[in-house]
């Protein structure tokens, strides 16, 4: 009898306290593709590369603990995993080592911000931070990456067109989108909504807030809410240009509060009765909390990017687009106030669960899955 297949899921990217976007996606992943994997065909096992990280992944899945994905011993960590001898692995980022597998390997690209916009994440030690920036001057390193797998996933159709643009790997594409948390039932459609707008996000140059922030105050008894971790050197600057967007406009409008962070809980609470969350973002690989809040019911207001397109769904009821250029912050704004129309918005609130709920991850488990048998059958072959 054929043994199950093996498929070996990265969760070394997993936080210990709370989940990010990469965070997110890896464990929602490893937790629907066990969920829905037939045993009889495919066994389901995960990498972590500290026990603290199985706080935030599902329970019941069989773990190794090797080295972080960080570690010096990356380009190696093939000789780490073959003990585990799996049939394929799936990382859910593109830098996984792959020097001497003897596995089947699937990279995930999330997208190319970075390529156009190569200021690195703060927190990386400065080695790191000028590897960031060699390695996205050019193409040709992420083409190198790619092609050293078998296979690779992506998270939408719009990145999925960029790699076929760039030519970035020789290797099938498969889009494994990411998706909200599922939801019992979206907020009522026809309940008023608190004049709070939400902002859940990076505070990275290329997401914009400063346009955001210039909508505040032409929004006078709204209450603007930046949930996310923010250090103090950015969130100086950020109140400097709060300051200077209330001089230019001559109101105060909106108040402003910076969470720097919040638990699950507290995110649900404030997006189901808000009146929007908005995201100015100049680039994004797929824009989750775009998903999460319409998943809820919370109507969406973002920048017009062909991913904002396809995953909030221009031309729908809950699409309420701001151009890339001219005064950001009065289009977010005139797109708040119409929200203020309770037929509106109850349009709005209805279009938006129906377009969220075309991104499950039951539906990105079976590509997964779908491609990982692909990638076995090819190399068995």
């Amino acid at each position: 009898m054929t043994r199950p297949l093996l498929l070996l899921m990265d969760a070394r990217y997993t936080r210990v306290d709370v989940h990010d976007g990469i965070s997110r996606y890896g464990a929602s992943l490893v937790e629907a593709v066990h969920r829905t994997a037939d045993p009889g065909r495919v066994r389901v096992e995960m990498l972590i590369s500290d026990e603290r990280q199985l706080r935030l992944l599902p329970a019941g899945v069989p773990w190794h603990r090797i080295s972080s994905p960080t570690s010096a011993r990356e380009p190696w960590v093939a000789r780490q995993i073959r003990r585990i001898d799996p049939d394929v692995v799936f990382s859910p980022l593109q830098t996984m080592g792959s020097w001497g597998r003897c596995h089947g390997l699937i990279l995930t690209l999330h997208d190319l911000i970075y390529h156009e916009h190569p200021t690195p994440p703060g927190d990386l030690p400065e080695p790191l931070r000028w590897l960031w920036r060699a390695y996205h001057l050019a193409y040709t390193p992420q083409r190198l990456l790619l092609d050293r797998a078998d296979a690779v996933a992506t998270v939408s159709q719009t990145t999925a067109d960029l790699i076929a643009r760039h030519r970035l790997t020789r290797r099938p594409v498969r889009v494994v989108p990411n998706a909200p948390q599922p939801v019992a039932a979206p907020r009522d459609p026809l309940q008023p909504p608190a004049r709070e707008i939400l902002y859940m996000g990076s505070f990275m140059p290329y997401k914009d807030v400063e346009s955001v922030l210039d909508a505040a105050p032409l929004l006078p008894g709204y209450t603007l809410h930046l949930l996310s971790r923010v250090d103090d050197e950015r969130r100086r600057a950020l109140e400097a240009h709060l300051t200077a967007a209330r001089g230019r406009r001559g109101a105060h409008g909106a108040e402003v509060v910076f969470h720097d962070g919040v638990e699950e809980a507290e995110y649900v609470r404030l997006l189901r009765r808000a009146t929007a969350s908005v995201t100015l973002s100049r680039a994004e690989g797929f824009g989750l909390p775009v998903a999460e809040a319409q998943a809820h019911g919370t109507p969406v207001v973002c920048s017009e990017l062909p991913v904002f397109c396809e995953v909030a769904g221009a031309g729908t009821a809950a699409w309420r687009g701001v151009p890339l250029q001219g005064d950001r912050g009065a289009a977010l704004a005139r797109h708040v106030r119409e929200l203020e129309d309770p037929d509106v918005f109850s349009a709005a609130s209805r279009a938006s669960v129906a377009q969220a709920a075309r991104f499950t991850w039951d539906a990105s488990a079976a590509a997964l899955l779908d491609l990982a048998e692909q990638v076995a059958r090819r190399r068995s072959a």
